[in-house]
């Protein structure tokens, strides 16, 4: 068991082991890889667990048949519109929207939606969108605004065609048990 865990985790230690040589001695591209990761982990500590307390008050608190109803399947343009909301008062960086998505997905949250709501999430933030406007002007904002957001509506609806209405997520237990 212990070889199965030390294969696949080999990269992540052998990076530490050469990150941290390369620190003590002295090797640049090596000090900044370093520096780099010591930032990212600060960040993702700080992030994440609060993220997950709020992904778990969520689970608990909203019952599935309300987000079906809302954003299921059968929700229209009023789910999209719902989703598109909900992306833009979110903040955080992108590996955030990932647990949030599937939380909708497990609650019953289309296909399309969920894609919907990766791609205004990554774009359409209103606080990014706020530095947007200051550093390149409204008029620029809302026109590539208007370019995004039917393009995240039609990846929507093509990524529901292709995968399918009733897609599977499956869980890292399962996929670890077939291996």
């Amino acid at each position: 068991m212990i070889k199965k865990h030390l294969k696949q985790y080999l990269w992540v230690c052998l990076f530490l082991v050469v990150s941290i040589l390369s620190y003590f001695f002295g090797f640049k591209p090596g000090m900044s890889i370093y520096s780099s990761f010591q930032d990212f982990f600060i960040e993702m500590i700080t992030f994440v667990p609060l993220l997950f307390i709020l992904i778990g008050l969520f689970d608990v608190w909203v019952p599935k048949e309300t987000i079906e109803r809302y954003v299921g399947k059968d929700s229209g343009i009023v789910g999209m519109i719902l989703v598109i909301f909900l992306a833009m008062l979110q903040a955080g960086p992108l590996y955030g929207a990932f647990p949030v998505a599937y939380i909708l997905y497990k609650k019953g949250t289309s296909t399309k939606n969920i894609f919907i709501y990766l791609g205004a999430f990554s774009s359409m933030k209103l606080p990014m969108l706020g530095i947007e406007i200051g550093y390149l002007g409204l008029k620029f904002t809302i026109f590539r605004t208007m370019v995004s957001l039917p393009l995240f509506i039609l990846i929507g609806l093509l990524m529901e065609k292709i995968v399918g209405k009733n897609f599977e997520i499956m869980e890292v237990h399962e996929i670890m048990q077939k291996r």
